[in-house]
């Protein structure tokens, strides 16, 4: 019997080694500043990195309720990188304890392996995210009132809902980009990742610090439903091939989210702030309703959008290209032009050397003619 070799493990700050024990070293991070909690000397500093900053307490009319809403500043940077922490955690849990068990079921290959963990982590996502903001949206009537959007702006004052949405969401991006890193995500896949999360950090970003809150909330939700399904026909997809039909409601809705989404910025941007424009800009005050503001935003999301549909249009070209090939039936290559071969004659007709017919009679002798 031969020796056992045993698995030597990383050194101690290697490249491997981080990569294996990142969960471990975020938890303990996370953790020492949820102990900080307990002790009154660091209670005050930790605070800002887990509860939500900068609440404003305003009285109604009459001054018998009192309403909490929250404003934005520096100091959610930091609660933003707490829970930029909190995700790299769970994205730790869900990889190992459903990812990796499924994986190991379907025997994927290596490139169906890195797509479908992406798919996998991006679902539970989209699916948390769709199912918040829409109970967000429902509570605070805001599709019920399309005025809302531009209606008394600057929206300075956001709900706690709001202003805890959209500090996940920042936060949740961020973290995307050191998990490329960890995950091990190949040198083809980083481009493309690294350009949808880029995106994704710049325009919820921008809404946010833009005072748009309710405007990117809107676009959110349709958008994250539409990528839930793209991704969960994907899963379903690796599962067994034959399942495609989440694919055709999900290019059917992605259309319709292209123009939902371009629909209301042209009349949150050209019509309905352009009527309430205040020509004093103030970051101070929340103002960013200035022409120069309004064309950079709009002409952003309509480049983003037209990207957007320009790879769906591509991809669809090329699935289509794909599907026309697997119909056309492949041609028999056949040789027009065949030597004929010679027929030897049969050997049970030869007796003695000498060749007979089918009858028994031997063929007549041709006569030699005499020189």
């Amino acid at each position: 019997m031969g020796l056992r070799r045993k698995n030597k493990s990383p050194a101690v700050l290697s490249h491997e080694f981080v990569i294996q024990n990142h969960a471990d070293a975020v938890s303990c991070l996370a953790m020492g500043l949820l102990l900080g909690l307990m002790f009154e000397v660091t209670a005050k500093y930790v605070i800002i990195f887990i509860t939500v900053q900068y609440n404003v307490t305003c009285a109604t009319n009459d001054k018998s309720e009192h309403i909490h809403f929250y404003d934005y500043g520096p100091k959610d940077i930091a609660t933003v990188f707490f829970y930029m922490l909190i995700a790299i955690i769970l994205h730790a849990v869900i990889q190992e304890y459903v990812l990796d068990k499924i994986n190991r079921r379907l025997h994927l290959s290596k490139t169906k392996h890195s797509k479908f963990n992406e798919s996998g982590q991006l679902a539970f996502f989209y699916l948390f995210s769709f199912t918040w903001g829409a109970s967000i949206l429902t509570a605070e009537e805001f599709m019920m009132n399309p005025t809302s959007l531009w209606k008394n702006y600057p929206h300075s004052r956001m709900r706690f809902q709001v202003k805890f949405f959209y500090i996940c969401q920042i936060a949740y991006w961020l973290h995307a980009l050191p998990e490329l890193y960890f995950q091990k995500i190949r040198k083809e896949d980083v481009p493309r990742q690294l350009c949808y999360i880029c995106l994704y950090i710049a325009h919820i970003s921008g809404a946010y610090i833009l005072n748009l809150q309710h405007l990117g909330l809107i676009l959110m939700v349709p958008h994250y439903l539409v990528e839930l399904i793209f991704h969960a026909s994907r899963l379903f997809y690796f599962s067994d091939e034959n399942k495609q039909k989440g694919f055709t409601i999900w290019a059917l809705l992605f259309v319709m989210a292209r123009l939902l989404t371009l629909t209301l910025s042209v009349l949150t941007f050209g019509f309905g702030l352009a009527r309430v424009e205040n020509p004093d800009f103030s970051v101070a005050a929340g103002n960013f309703n200035v022409l120069t503001v309004r064309i950079s935003c709009l002409t952003a999301i309509c480049l983003t959008q037209a990207w957007m549909m320009w790879k769906f249009i591509n991809f669809q070209l090329k699935k289509w290209r794909e599907h026309i090939q697997n119909q056309i039936p492949k041609k028999k290559i056949t040789n027009t032009k065949s030597k004929p071969t010679k027929r030897e004659p049969n050997r049970a007709n030869f007796v003695n050397g000498a060749a007979k017919l089918e009858d028994g009679t031997s063929p007549r002798i041709r006569k030699s003619k005499p020189v």
